[in-house]
């Protein structure tokens, strides 16, 4: 099991810099979102900084772009890399994808399949494999002359990851995906009674084992060692949990757990411009389901105990702001990454 830092917007400069610091101080890669900027330039300055990390969008949005330009830019990342890139998309919402990139979003789970096979389809023919030919239900690529194919390397056999919460895209991840970014709103209960049987039924339709899919697992890591030190993070933690369960669609995440109704509330309150109310309506008894709080030593146990033998990799959610507070904080979240390095099987 590995230990990624996620990156949010940033200048190349800081991008690199930062890249730098969690490289030297042992953490695994860096997942990059895209939210506000696309995440392709600053993904190549942390990979020039620190060209021990692995790296990966987690996630590109997939519709605005062709298949045919996120295999490009993949496969270019993937040999200045030396492979240690790998492609994560998802679908955003409807609002975002039709309103602010004027793109299709109709059918979204079986477009973002297809999407994958395309993408897939262009790494093969990037590779000499065989010609371009991907007729689907979406997309349909089949010009690529020579003189448009990128430059070949050693590197061909790029991993795409999908994001995916509903039991629909789980399954479609088993069938098709190598890695599934889980949604940062997860609980263990969803993870062992949800997610994962979603994905084995996914791979037995595939002829596919359940272990050929890496669960990438975000996590609100809350660390410090005394309530005061955590206070910022611990804050932090709500307001996102609060922000992901405010959305309809997650609100099975709470009501599995008894926490019945709290989405809906959560969102009359985003209506109402109420973000302290929202933040508050997070108890400690909801916290502890959906991050983990502890002094900087206890942390790796605790993760390690709820995620071993699930996830491939996890991904601490907020560690960017304590490394942009405090520059040893790197030091501090190295610790946890060589710690369940060491112990996670």
């Amino acid at each position: 099991m590995k230990f990624d830092m996620m990156k949010g917007p940033s200048s190349w400069t800081h991008s690199a810099g930062i890249a730098r610091a969690v490289g030297e101080a042992g953490l695994s890669g860096m997942v990059f979102t895209e939210t506000s900027q696309t995440p392709w330039m600053s993904l190549a300055a942390a990979a020039m900084a620190a060209p021990e990390l692995e790296l990966s969008t987690g996630i590109a949005v997939a519709f605005p772009r062709s298949p045919m330009v996120s295999a490009a830019i993949a496969w270019e990342l993937a040999g200045n890399t030396r492979g240690r890139f790998r492609l994560g998309l998802g679908t955003q919402v409807r609002a975002h994808v039709e309103r602010r990139y004027s793109a299709e979003f109709e059918h979204p789970g079986p477009r973002l399949r297809d999407y994958v096979l395309a993408v897939r389809a262009c790494f093969d023919a990037f590779a000499g494999r065989g010609k371009l030919a991907h007729e689907g239900e979406f997309y349909n690529l089949s010009l690529l002359p020579a003189a448009w194919v990128p430059p070949s390397h050693d590197f061909p056999d790029i991993k795409i990851d999908i994001s995916a919460v509903g039991d629909w895209m789980c399954r479609m991840a088993g069938e098709v995906a190598d890695g599934i970014h889980v949604h940062p709103l997860h609980s263990v209960h969803y993870l062992t009674e949800r997610l994962r049987p979603a994905v084995a039924e996914g791979c037995a339709r595939a002829g596919r084992q359940v272990s050929d899919v890496d669960l990438i697992v975000p996590v609100f890591v809350v660390a410090g060692d005394t309530a005061e030190e955590r206070a910022p993070l611990l804050r932090r933690a709500k307001e996102q949990i609060a922000f992901y369960g405010s959305t309809k669609n997650y609100s099975f995440q709470f009501d599995d757990l008894g926490f019945t109704g709290l989405s809906s509330r959560l969102n009359d309150l985003l209506k109402a411009g109420d973000l302290d109310g929202m933040r508050d309506a997070i108890t400690d008894d909801i916290v502890e389901q959906f991050a983990v709080v502890g002094r900087w030593d206890d942390i790796p146990a605790v993760l390690t105990s709820r995620y071993d033998g699930v996830a491939a990799r996890l991904v601490t959610y907020l560690a960017e702001e304590t490394i942009d507070a405090d520059p040893k904080a790197a030091a501090r979240w190295g610790e946890i990454a060589r710690a369940i390095t060491r112990t996670a099987s």
